[in-house]
């Protein structure tokens, strides 16, 4: 059996819970949970906001462990090694989006936390191609945050094909914004982060920011008119998006991660004169997340983390969702 922890209704708390897995199937492989983060994603599936969540629901997609066993067909990893597990607990490896190896973008992939019990326990499975060996030297108690929050701002420099040259912005420094910063600071480029909060200005600059503009001050956007090459946007709340636009060069591109449930009201004419795009995506393939892991190793690059223990479950949700989170926060089992 494993234990782990679950929410029986939308907003509900989240409660021991124990299931059979039954047996371990082909290519599958099950992680011994030592961390795992606690993503907004996670407090959306548990209060049913996208609508697709069902009941028992657990929740955890930000999982940091270690290979307890594998199924027949597994051969990139071994029992013991140090692996995580992201948004996607497993593809179909016969579309053209994995065949091209975008699995990130299979019709049919598993979701870890969809119609799939994830990582809020002591085990979890997965398919393995959706598992990746960690690389040395990284920090495992801050490495889960990488596997969601990472990826989805570090995939589009890659997918975009992002030049080091570029001057780039960032919407938002929170979960994701502060990752953002870091990773387009290592990338090379010339980073401005927008935000309100007076200490996350500060610590912007800290986290690598050459530039702070006042995202509530609509003059301070407009000073800075047709300079960035990129912009993502990280926030989930709706923007006056349209000034936003009129901040990018020609041929800029502006990307969003951050989920705003919100249509999007947007003027074309700015966009067709200077030949603009606006784009989104999800998470990011395994090879992309593996690639991500080594690039944060090598320019020590972590997300900002909290930890509270397994025990402290609820406690650790109700500090996500009052805003508290600085900037990520992790589960831990005390025993690992």
């Amino acid at each position: 059996m494993i234990k782990a922890y679950a929410a029986l209704e939308a907003n509900g708390k989240l409660q021991p819970f124990e299931y059979d897995p039954g047996a371990l199937g082909a290519n599958e492989v099950e992680i011994e949970v030592q961390y795992c983060g606690v993503c907004h994603s996670d407090l959306s599936m548990i209060n049913n906001e996208w609508g697709i969540s069902s009941y028992p629901l657990v929740p955890g997609h930000e999982v940091v462990g270690t290979v307890a066993a594998i199924g027949e067909g597994v051969n990139h990893v071994q029992v013991g090694d140090l692996v995580g597990l992201g948004w996607h607990a497993g593809y179909c490896m016969t579309c053209h989006s994995c065949l091209s190896g975008d699995h990130n973008l299979c019709a049919t992939a598993e979701s870890t936390i969809v119609g799939h019990y994830g990582g809020f326990g002591d085990r979890v499975r997965a398919k393995g191609v959706s598992v990746v060996k960690l690389p040395k030297d990284i920090d495992l108690a801050s490495a889960g945050p990488l596997f969601c929050g990472g990826i989805t701002v570090f995939s589009p420099m890659v997918e975009l094909g992002l030049k080091p040259t570029a001057k780039v912005a960032v919407i938002g420094i929170g979960g994701l914004g502060h990752l953002a910063v870091q990773f387009l600071r290592a990338w090379g480029c010339e980073v401005t982060a927008f935000t309100s909060s007076a200490r996350k200005q500060t610590e912007a600059l800290e986290l690598g920011a050459h530039h702070i503009l006042d995202s509530t001050d609509p003059e301070a956007i407009a000073s800075v008119e047709g300079k960035f090459d990129y912009i993502i946007s990280t926030v989930n709340l709706k923007l006056d998006w349209n000034l936003y636009i009129t901040t990018l060069a020609p041929q800029g591109h502006f990307h969003f991660v951050g989920v705003v449930l919100e249509p999007l009201e947007l003027n074309l004419f700015p966009l067709l004169m200077g030949q603009r795009s606006i784009a989104a995506s999800p998470v990011g393939s395994p090879a992309t997340i593996a690639t991500m892991l080594d690039f944060a190793v090598r320019h020590n690059i972590k997300p900002v983390v909290e930890q509270f223990s397994f025990d402290q479950i609820n406690e650790a949700i109700a500090h996500l969702e009052n805003g508290k989170a600085h900037y990520r926060v992790v589960l831990s089992h005390g025993s690992n």
